[in-house]
């Protein structure tokens, strides 16, 4: 028996064996049905509680059967049915799903019509021109899937912050039990909150006796799947979740400095050791050393301090100028998660997301925000049930009862408003007029020039409504890159018309990239972290979009949100007055 499974892994198991289900040429109802399932497992908040009471039958979009598959996974950690479905499909037929533009029904076509059942046999069919005349793909879709395959091999070893984070998290609650461990830490590229890692590197700080003890207790762990290397100091592991994960451990005396070397970068570690030498030292993973002496230092404060420089924050080790900053001792204060009053851009179940309104309302009440601005999809987002005039109306009537009876909490009325092709936006300025905040985002038409795709925005930021510029580049990591955009033209033109950006704290986004923040405050452009949840969970997003901000040299006051909702209304208000 596997062991039990929570609602993420579950939910995981229904969409894939909708996939499969649609692979096959199913029943379509069958195939809803999974999906929906998937959805609904994923935004309930009381998921065990309710198949222990038998209960999950009572919840929309459950019926008796899926509700029986559900326990089942939930106690047993595997469904026949799936195994069945597995058993039926060849493996690389469902790897081929990873590939943008390649869905169930085209799997199908490829595996009936020309027996492709691998992403290396699609590549070759593309560059063999065999697509190009198949029913329902063609030559400009052979180019795409071509293209797509080139990136998903170029993303496939990377992993997203929020999987990689979470996992390192359960590894070093696991090791943190252990009372011989004195100091453990999160290191390498993730510690520098990077959008995407490779792998999780962990320190520990023990006595030598310990070590053996420690790596038997890692390598055990029931999220290891496999051991690559195991040795007293140092130990690799591949996860269940297909990351690889290092541990290293050394006497607490050496821990500063192998938290520094291994959290990195190899660019600003070059840059500090260069400037060590300046000073007549030496610093590596071992220590700080004039001569022949090691200089003893409690934690990377004191190292830095030694060096002669402000503690520079793990997030800025990019060497891009946070060296010559720590010196001149001007590192900013940067943004905190504690310091946003309130969450801007999430979804309902008024278009695609999970959630009441109430609900997200709630759940920020209990997370101790001020403000919510739902931002659900305009009406030409027909994919995501966006909102028309009447359900608009009807949507802000709801968000006024609650407003009385949730006060002093305060919902904001906003949208989501899709830019048209032309820059121009979904709804006219009568309509627009009645949100607090208007977030307008592109969600079509990708394939403009740079050219194109930049004056696109800029004209629709033009527009006096407009309070904030979403997702900026459309771009979804390790799926597909975002559109060709002149991003300093954009930010320019945020800048002189006061429109604010998002960084869009979607693991999958992460955009505005933290690259350009830097450039974006630098003009004095507001930046708005938002999590754009579709359910009560996705409001913890905002932690990684902190993360992106910090990287990006972002203070508390560059961010619209760590403002008061009457500031926030006062910034939109300025823009059309």
């Amino acid at each position: 028996m596997k062991s039990k499974l929570d609602k993420k892994q579950i939910a995981a198991i229904l969409k894939e064996m909708a996939v499969l289900l649609e692979i096959l040429g199913e029943n379509p109802f069958k195939v809803r049905a999974h999906e929906n399932a998937a959805r609904v497992i994923e935004g309930l908040p009381n998921l065990e509680e309710l198949v222990a009471r038998d209960a999950l039958i009572s919840v929309k979009g459950i019926g008796e059967a899926m509700a029986k598959k559900v326990k089942t996974l939930m106690e047993t950690g595997e469904l026949p049915a799936h195994q069945r479905l597995l058993e039926k499909v060849p493996p690389g037929v469902l790897e081929m799903i990873k590939i943008p533009g390649v869905g169930p029904k085209k799997i199908r076509t490829l595996w009936q019509e020309l027996n492709i059942i691998s992403v290396d046999e699609l590549e070759e069919a593309c560059s063999k021109n065999l697509l190009a005349e198949l029913k329902g793909f063609g030559k400009k879709t052979q180019e795409n899937i071509l293209r797509n395959i080139a990136q998903y091999r170029r993303f496939r070893e990377r992993h997203l912050i929020s999987d990689a984070l979470q996992a390192a998290r359960e590894l070093v609650s696991a090791l943190s039990t252990l009372s011989v461990i004195e100091r453990c830490d999160i290191a390498g590229s993730l510690r520098r909150r990077k959008e995407t890692v490779k792998d999780i590197d962990l320190v520990v700080s023990a006595a030598p006796e310990h070590r053996n003890d420690i790596m038997n207790f890692f390598v055990s762990l029931p999220e290891v799947d496999s051991i690559t290397m195991k040795g007293e100091t140092k130990s690799t592991v591949v996860l269940t979740s297909g990351i690889s994960a290092d541990l290293r451990i050394v006497s607490d005396d050496q821990y500063p400095f192998l938290l520094h070397h291994l959290t990195g970068s190899k660019e600003h570690n070059v840059a500090l050791r260069q400037h060590a030498l300046q000073l007549g030292l030496k610093i590596s993973e071992y220590g700080l050393f004039k001569g022949e002496e090691m200089l003893p230092c409690n934690d990377e404060a004191e190292l830095f301090q030694k060096l002669g420089m402000q503690y520079i924050p793990p997030e800025l080790r990019e060497n891009m100028g946070e060296i010559e900053a720590a010196l001149a001792h001007r590192i900013p204060k940067l943004i905190e998660l504690e310091d946003l009053l309130g969450i801007i851009h999430v979804h309902t179940n008024w278009s695609d997301g999970v959630n009441t309104i109430e609900e997200m309302a709630r759940a920020c009440m209990e997370r101790g925000y001020q403000y919510l601005a739902i931002s659900d999809h305009s009406q030409a987002a027909t994919y995501a049930n966006g909102l028309n005039e009447e359900r608009i109306r009807q949507q802000h009537a709801e968000i006024d009862d609650l407003n009385t009876r949730l006060t002093p909490f305060r919902i904001l009325k906003s949208i989501e408003c899709d830019i048209m092709a032309d820059g121009s936006l979904d709804f006219p300025d009568e309509i627009l007029s009645l949100f607090d905040l208007v977030i307008v985002s592109v969600h079509s038409r990708f394939n403009m020039s740079e050219e194109e795709a930049t004056q696109r925005i800029i004209r629709a930021m033009e527009n006096p409504f407009v309070t904030i510029l979403g997702h900026p580049t459309g771009r979804l990591l390790l799926a597909r890159d975002g559109y060709p955009l002149n991003q300093s033209k954009v930010i320019e033109a945020a800048a002189r018309l006061g429109v604010a950006i998002e960084i869009n704290a979607n693991p999958h986004r992460l955009d505005l990239d933290w690259r350009m923040c830097r450039y974006a405050i630098q003009k004095g452009v507001k930046l708005s972290i938002n999590p754009d949840a579709h359910r009560i969970e996705g409001l913890k997003d905002v932690e990684y979009g902190v993360g992106i901000a910090r990287k990006g040299w972002v203070e508390k006051k560059d961010v619209l949100n760590t403002w008061s909702a009457e500031e926030v209304l006062n910034f939109a208000r300025n823009r059309h007055s």
